[in-house]
């Protein structure tokens, strides 16, 4: 028998959701109510330096305000830096992860040979002991040498080798900073994430979280990588590329605009949000066919 389904929304509060994010909460949570499931929220504040209390409050409003309420506690990843050591523990007992003393210079210098505009790769330099005179500076993954491979829904079929694209990846900063692949894998396996709908944006992550889930013992869960709203320059939108603030007073409206990028047309005659969930909620298998991988 299946597992039963659970989703989840994990938005970072450098500053309030605007559009693009919308589409993934909205993406998210339909699929997890078409499959009956449970539809999670968690804030990704680990990067304290950029992360604010006041845009946590803002996005928190702003789902609500579209209706998209959260089956079950927000989790802060700010509270959960024992989990992450535990982890970061038990992939030190199974030899997965080591220190590494190279600075950004060194792996600039070791990728100088690369293509401008390609990956740096780690070259290893570490993995089998410190040379003389470094100091540790992080804590590395040790990625393995085999290809990963995996099914998208809308992508396809996937390939990534991690030692060719990334080489090994860091877990934990020297300043004591915790890094994104090893949080967002922990904290899924802990609140039982099955199924992982995202944006197209964090596709070329998803090998490398696999590859966590794997060292961790545990079963990774499905992927769907959502197509991206876009810039007027092309760019995806987000907050760096100047993304504006849902007007969260005019949620269907919204809602209607996310729509239109799923390729659908806006919905007419609807009065209200959860009317117009209602109806998006019967739509959204017809929606993802028509987004598929073919």
């Amino acid at each position: 028998m299946p597992e039963p389904y659970v989703g989840r929304f994990a938005p970072s509060p450098t500053g309030p959701l605007h559009l693009g994010s919308l589409a993934t909460a909205l993406g998210s949570w339909l699929d997890a109510r078409v499959n009956k499931g449970r539809w999670l929220v968690r804030i990704e504040d680990i990067d304290t330096e950029r992360c604010k209390p006041e845009h946590t409050h803002a996005i928190l409003h702003a789902l609500q305000s579209h209706g998209l309420q959260p089956d079950g506690e927000v989790w802060i990843q700010s509270t959960r830096h024992a989990q992450y050591q535990r982890a970061l523990d038990q992939l030190l007992r199974a030899g997965r992860v080591y220190p590494c003393g190279c600075t950004r210079r060194d792996i600039d210098e070791a990728n100088a040979h690369r293509p401008f505009g390609a990956n740096r790769v780690y070259p290893g330099t570490c993995r089998h002991g410190l040379p003389p005179g470094k100091t540790p500076r992080a804590i590395r993954f040790c990625v393995p040498e085999e290809a990963t491979h995996w099914t998208d829904w809308r992508l396809g079929p996937q390939t990534d080798r991690l030692c060719e694209t990334s080489g090994d990846f860091v877990l934990k900063r020297g300043d004591g900073h915790w890094a994104y692949h090893l949080v967002v894998v922990v904290d899924d396996l802990a609140s039982g994430v099955t199924h992982i709908v995202r944006g197209e944006d964090l596709a070329e992550t998803t090998a490398r979280q696999i590859a966590m889930y794997k060292a961790l013992g545990a079963q990774p869960p499905s992927y769907v990588h959502l197509p991206v709203i876009l810039a007027e320059d092309g760019q995806k939108l987000s907050k760096q590329t100047g993304a504006q603030a849902l007007d969260c007073s005019n949620p269907i409206e919204n809602l209607n605009r996310v729509w239109m990028h799923f390729g659908q047309e806006p919905m007419k005659g609807v009065d209200d949000v959860k009317d117009w969930l209602a109806k998006a909620i019967q739509q959204w298998p017809a929606v993802m066919q028509h987004l598929a991988y073919k």
